[in-house]
């Protein structure tokens, strides 16, 4: 059982996906790689992109209002806290989405607030939002919504930027409530190394370098990996052992081993690296999802991966799953659920 004193139980969640793609042509006719490795390697059939209708918060009300009408219990207004767990790339620079979103669904009971870790803060919300619940008696609801559409911040001629053009977009929104008796979430674990953080940025449109025409021009204003030979030589060595390490912790903690993990719900990542973390925890492709017809849509895959997962009937009543991800900056993280 967790060691936590609150109970929290996963209510329902809610999942957008956008109708528009790149397939894996169209990026080989970008970006110069083959069309065989793209889905091959890159593990990348096509993927989701947002169209004039979409955007980051667009989607994440739509994935909220989702998973209110799956509840079938509670509506808008028994929300007590919202918690913004997307990208901080949104429609307009310097909005605040989570306040933006409790007004536009009728949360008008909910206090909100924005948080940041890139891939990893799904995991980061799920953990304030029981430490939420177990510090104050008034917030018995919590509503995690996501909007991702890093896609648009990648620049396919720039080779540097590589591995991220998988990158995609979508809105995913989770609820959960306090003593809830189904779905129980466990324990989150999360680590976090700094050295990492100038490794991967958009170079203009801060204080230090504002956006100009200049800038636009030398594409400054995507997402760019200043040093990807020491980025890769210094990641490699940590990150799938801090993947392991998170998952396990999360486990562990919870009162079980990874051996007990019947379903993992891990984010979109080369096929080889997937791979790899299956087998170091003893775990097949039967057990989880892999989106190569959606691509890497950030944090917002484990509740994809969860969604999938259950209509495949891979996740059922009493099995142990287990969410992981790692976000850029470098973050890495799991959250173990006990499902039924």
């Amino acid at each position: 059982m967790s060691k936590s004193a609150v109970t929290m139980g996963l209510l329902s969640t809610g999942v957008y996906l956008p109708k528009h793609r790149h397939t894996a042509a169209y990026i080989s006719e970008q970006t110069g790689i083959p069309e065989d490795i793209l889905k091959t390697k890159f593990g990348l059939t096509c993927k989701t992109v947002g169209g004039p209708e979409d955007g980051p918060v667009t989607m994440g009300i739509q994935a909220a209002n989702t998973a209110l009408q799956k509840s079938k219990e509670i509506s808008a207004k028994d929300i007590d806290v919202v918690l913004w767990t997307g990208e901080t790339f949104i429609e307009r620079p310097m909005q605040v989405a989570g306040v933006k979103l409790a007004y536009e669904i009728g949360a008008t009971n909910a206090w909100a607030l924005d948080l940041s870790a890139r891939c990893a803060t799904l995991m980061g919300g799920i953990r304030l939002a029981k430490a939420l619940m177990a510090a104050e008696p008034d917030v018995r609801t919590v509503l995690l919504t996501s909007g991702y559409q890093n896609c648009d911040l990648i620049n396919y001629k720039n080779e540097r930027s590589r591995f991220m053009f998988s990158l995609a977009a979508s809105g995913v929104a989770a609820l959960l409530q306090r003593d809830y008796p189904h779905n129980q979430v466990l324990e989150t674990v999360i680590i976090t190394d700094g050295a990492f953080a100038d490794d991967v940025y958009c170079p203009a449109g801060g204080t230090e370098i504002p956006i100009t025409c200049e800038a636009i021009e030398q594409g400054l204003h995507y997402l760019d990996v200043p040093d990807p030979p020491r980025m890769k030589e210094r990641l490699d060595k940590l990150s799938m052992q801090n993947f392991i390490h998170v998952v396990k912790e999360a486990t562990e903690r919870s009162g079980y081993s990874i051996t007990d993990i019947d379903y993992l719900a891990l984010l979109h990542m080369k096929r080889s690296a997937f791979t790899y973390v299956l087998q170091e925890l003893g775990l097949t492709m039967d057990q989880t999802t892999y989106f190569e017809e959606w691509g890497h849509m950030g944090q917002n895959d484990a509740i994809i991966s969860i969604e999938e997962g259950l209509k495949a009937g891979k996740i059922k009543a009493g099995d142990l799953v287990v969410l992981a991800a790692a976000g850029i900056g470098y973050t890495w993280s799991a959250t173990s659920i006990k499902w039924g």
